[in-house]
């Protein structure tokens, strides 16, 4: 019944599937990702991140809690 799991264990036949697979899921990856403006726009706020941990003071929150 399960005979054509069997060609899994060929590593000759296992090796092209999971590359072709991995090809297919990063080409997916990489479609979702551009495709959609808003999500392009909400990933280019993420690059101010490191920037965002300052309060208006200058000093970051850690430093003002040990104080």
């Amino acid at each position: 019944m399960f005979d054509w799991l069997s060609w899994f264990t060929h590593m000759e036949n296992t090796k092209p599937f999971v590359l072709v697979l991995f090809s297919i899921t990063f080409v997916a990856i990489l479609v979702y990702v551009f495709t959609n403006r808003d999500r392009s726009k909400r990933l280019e706020s993420y690059k101010n991140i490191p920037f965002q941990d300052d309060d208006e003071d200058g000093q970051s929150k850690d430093i003002k809690n040990e104080q």
